[in-house]
């Protein structure tokens, strides 16, 4: 690489953020707030662009696989790092952080995708295997973490005892590992469209791959910790304005998938709604197939009472979304009035967030 390629925006934001984060300049005051909102902002920009040069060098679907895994061990990283600082006030954090996750990418993500995709090209198609794969996988966790602790027995409670927390956690990931050798090994196929023009596209050199790799990870790591920062901020601006405290989570969740949010949005303006798919449906599978154990086992060592089971107005919203998540992506193609549904499911979540 020369010199010349780091004065990029891609390779100042993030430096500029990290050397800004860590001289204590963030909370000194509204104008140094809003200027760590512009370098995070620049951040996220940068990471998207990190990631597709390594997506372009490893191609499809590692690319997808590698920026959902990086943002969702990072995400994983917060919640622990805020659960044991925070105790027995912190015991729902896992499960509210996840479900807005989980909303926001299934609503939000894919409702943006579908619609500026169907907006530009009227249709996009893609493999409906790998909707049916990703729907199969998401709904079995889904319902065993966040609906059937609401019903056992063993506790009082929404809450699994330790053996139950194993068991569902052992099932977690034996879902998740299975589907990732399913993706990048037996059907593969599934999870890629065939390149019409592959002699257009630009392969990195490896030097640039791995250069672009580091500097994604510091872009993901970089972003979480300002928004971590920053929630003080946000939730003085949520309490000033008369909103409930857990909007604040809806809102740093949000800020953490703004890398993979951008990025799949990107892919379906350029009429690559798989590669959307990859990303929104990845992330959403990462996000509570790997959360949900690591957190167990963080709440396991510590003896910290965990949270999971949804309450019945969040178990309607979510089932209301994954219903039409699995009608919308039944027939291998896409138009805007699925992203419309989607997007109006959203603002349902939101607004019943605000007044519930």
């Amino acid at each position: 690489m020369r010199p010349k390629e780091f004065l990029q925006y891609t390779y100042i934001f993030p430096i500029l953020a990290v050397g800004y984060y860590f001289f204590g300049l963030m909370g000194s005051g509204v104008l140094y707030d809003i200027l760590a909102g512009i370098l995070l902002i620049g951040s996220v920009l940068s990471a998207v662009h990190h990631a597709e040069v390594v997506a372009h060098k490893v191609g499809e679907p590692f690319g997808t696989i590698i920026l959902a895994l990086c943002i969702t061990i990072i995400e994983v990283a917060l919640i622990i790092s805020l659960m044991v600082a925070g105790g027995d006030q912190a015991i729902t954090l896992a499960r509210d952080t996840v479900f807005a996750a989980v909303m926001l990418i299934l609503n939000g993500i894919l409702g943006i995708c579908i619609l500026v995709g169907g907006v530009k090209y009227h249709e996009q198609f893609f493999a409906r295997t790998s909707a049916t794969t990703y729907l199969v996988s998401i709904v079995s966790i889904l319902v065993l973490t966040l609906v059937l602790p609401n019903f056992t027995s063993s506790v009082n409670g929404p809450f699994y005892n330790e053996a139950q927390l194993i068991f569902i956690s052992i099932a977690c990931l034996v879902i998740y590992g299975v589907f990732l050798m399913v993706q990048t090994v037996r059907h593969r196929s599934y999870f890629i469209v065939p390149d019409e023009h592959p002699e257009e596209h630009y392969i990195p050199s490896l030097t640039k791959t791995l250069v672009s790799f580091g500097f994604l990870v510091v872009c993901l790591v970089i972003v979480v910790l300002m928004a971590k920062g920053l929630s003080d901020t946000i939730e003085g601006m949520v309490q000033s304005l008369g909103a409930p405290k857990s909007l604040v989570g809806v809102i740093i969740a949000a800020v953490v998938l703004l890398p993979e949010g951008v990025a799949a949005i990107r892919a379906a303006r350029a009429n690559q709604i798989q590669s959307s798919l990859n990303l929104a449906l990845g992330s959403a599978l990462a996000s509570i197939g790997l959360t949900i154990p690591a957190v167990s086992a963080v709440c396991i060592m510590y003896d910290i009472p965990l949270v999971l089971g949804l309450d019945k107005k969040d178990i309607i919203l979510l089932s209301l979304s994954v219903f039409i998540v699995m009608l919308s992506l039944s027939r291998g193609k896409t138009n805007v009035l699925y992203g419309t549904v989607l997007l109006v499911n959203l603002a349902a979540y939101i607004f019943t967030v605000i007044v519930p």
